[in-house]
Parts: structure tokens; C-alpha cells; sequence
């Protein structure tokens, strides 16, 4: 395989996983899509708003072509976490918009440079990385989101599926009998012991 086809493969991927993380917002009321469903408050609008900051950074900053627009929650007085959550001012079209931004720009980034064009990353030390690394760090690190989303938009409405609800989800009939059975399975390990 090629550097070309490589780089295009990956881009192909990441393409996909972003498409399967916003999809997760689908249907969804704007109190849905912020409700924080687990104890650290993730929820899905602070997902896409985190990994529309990151896109801007890693194929921005990191390859000396700086996003064009502002990006929330960053700088020295930014609150701890505050590119996890969507602020009372920012709509839900605030962040979809930063989403579509970040990610036209990242493109840009991606198609403009080659395989193996040189970059460094500051929020890591300075350590020098290629397009080729940050299309793979950047890939895991959407992926690792979008699971996340998968997540809460399951705790939200029982939603499953890749990019959509229901898309590559095999039916099973009766998801309650279904999960008691792994309930079941997993009470028998109770009395292990623990490594």
C-alpha cells in the first residue's frame, strides 16, 4: 500500500467515525442531547464540542495552520472541563457549526500535506509527529468518543446502532430478557475471587 492510499484510508476512516459520533445526536431534544448520564457528566453535545476542539487543534496548530475562527473553552481561564459541556450560551447549532468548522478544516489540513509533513504538538512537549501519526491519534481518539456516545445515547432512548439508531444492531427480541441473562451469567463470578 502506498503512503497515498494509507493517508486516504485513514481520512476515509475518520470520515466515518465522525459521521457515526454526530449521528448520535439524531432525534434527539435539546435537553437530551446535554443531559449528563454518568457520574463525570458526559453527555453527547460535550462530546462533539470536545472532539471539535481537538480536530481544530491537531490539524491546526500542531502543522502551523491555526483554525480560523475562535475556539470555546480554551485558554488559561478556561474552566477545568469546559470543552466537555455545552454552555447555556452555546447552541446546539453553536456547536454542530464549530463541529462542521473544525472538521472542513481538518480536510484541508489533510489533503494539503503530505503523509509524512512534519508538525509538532505543544500540549505534548513539542514532540515532532507526522500527518501519518495524528491521523491515527486522532482516529483513535474520535472512536474513543464516538463508544462513549454510543453509550449515552443508549442510557437516553435505548438507541443502538453505528451512525443511526437501529443501522447495524442485530434485533434482539426482548433486550430485558436478554440483559438478565447477562446479569445472571455475571452473579455466578460474584463470590470470585478477585484478582
Amino acid at each position: 500500500m502506498t503512503d497515498l492510499d494509507t493517508k486516504e484510508n485513514l481520512h476515509r476512516y475518520l470520515r466515518g467515525a465522525r459521521e457515526a459520533l454526530l449521528g448520535k445526536l439524531d432525534d434527539l431534544s435539546e435537553y437530551d442531547v446535554r443531559r449528563p448520564l454518568v457520574p463525570t457528566g458526559t453527555n453527547l453535545l460535550g462530546l462533539v464540542k470536545h472532539v471539535s476542539i481537538v480536530t481544530a487543534g491537531y490539524f491546526g496548530e500542531v502543522f502551523d495552520r491555526p483554525f480560523p475562527g475562535a475556539l470555546p473553552a480554551v485558554g488559561e481561564f478556561a474552566e477545568p472541563n469546559a470543552d466537555m459541556w455545552a454552555t447555556a450560551d452555546e447552541s446546539r447549532d453553536d456547536i454542530t457549526g464549530l463541529w462542521h468548522q473544525a472538521w472542513a478544516h481538518a480536510d484541508a489540513t489533510i489533503e494539503a500535506l503530505p503523509f509524512d509533513a512534519p508538525g509538532s504538538v505543544r500540549w505534548w512537549g513539542d514532540v515532532p509527529v507526522t500527518l501519518h501519526h495524528i491521523l491515527v491519534h486522532v482516529l483513535a481518539e474520535l472512536n474513543r468518543h464516538a463508544g462513549h456516545a454510543d453509550i449515552v445515547r443508549e442510557l437516553i432512548d435505548g438507541g443502538t446502532g453505528w451512525r443511526h439508531p437501529g443501522d447495524n444492531v442485530r434485533d434482539v427480541a426482548d433486550w430485558p430478557a436478554h440483559r438478565e441473562r447477562l446479569e445472571s451469567t455475571a452473579r455466578s463470578f460474584e463470590s470470585a475471587t478477585r484478582p
